[in-house]
């Protein structure tokens, strides 16, 4: 009988650099999340106040980081940046069970019936829908960006000012500027 014989490749120093480089970052991530684990689940039943639908954003919101850790430039940032991705992760949550709240309120109305729309409605609705897209499509970025975010997603403006990183005041006037754009382009 013959013995089978496994052989291992030949690991390179490119490659243990590597596993090791992993390992350093995992132990980092093991510490950074004892200190600030806890935080998360706070953080995200802070704004659900749900403990269920908290405990599933925490879990969420550490698999995210521990997916991204390795990017982080600043690990002293840790904490921060943790409480941001907790944080926008509860409010898509909690956004997401608003919708579905009011979305079964409306139609468990009894006397809510399906619109009904003619074909030359759906043509008028159809043209306008075209014509809006290209309007917007139009637009400077700076000025879609904002009234994407501001008047189509419903975010505040104190988040819009968040996610692109500019002052509140800027936010306002290109959602202005942005919103006369769109009516000349529509007129």
């Amino acid at each position: 009988m013959q013995e089978l014989v496994l052989i291992q490749p030949a690991r390179t120093q490119e490659t243990m650099a590597r596993e090791a480089t992993r390992a350093r970052l995992h132990r980092e991530f093991e510490t950074l999340l004892a200190e600030c684990g806890p935080l998360a689940y706070r953080i995200a039943h802070g704004v659900l106040r749900n403990a269920a639908d908290a405990e599933d954003v925490a879990q969420e919101a550490l698999l995210r980081a521990y997916q991204k850790f390795e990017r982080l430039e600043n690990k002293g940032s840790f904490r921060g940046w943790l409480a941001r991705i907790t944080f926008r992760l509860a409010l898509d949550r909690w956004r997401s069970v608003k919708r579905r709240r009011l979305r079964e309120t409306v139609w468990a109305l009894p006397d809510r019936q399906p619109l009904v729309l003619s074909t030359e409605e759906v043509a008028t609705f159809k043209a306008f829908e075209v014509r809006l897209q290209k309007a917007l499509d139009d637009l400077p970025e700076k000025l879609r960006l904002v009234l994407l975010l501001a008047a189509i997603e419903g975010y505040t403006l104190e988040e819009v000012a968040g996610i692109l990183g500019i002052p509140i005041g800027t936010v306002k006037s290109r959602l202005f500027f942005g919103r006369k754009a769109l009516v000349e382009k529509l007129r």
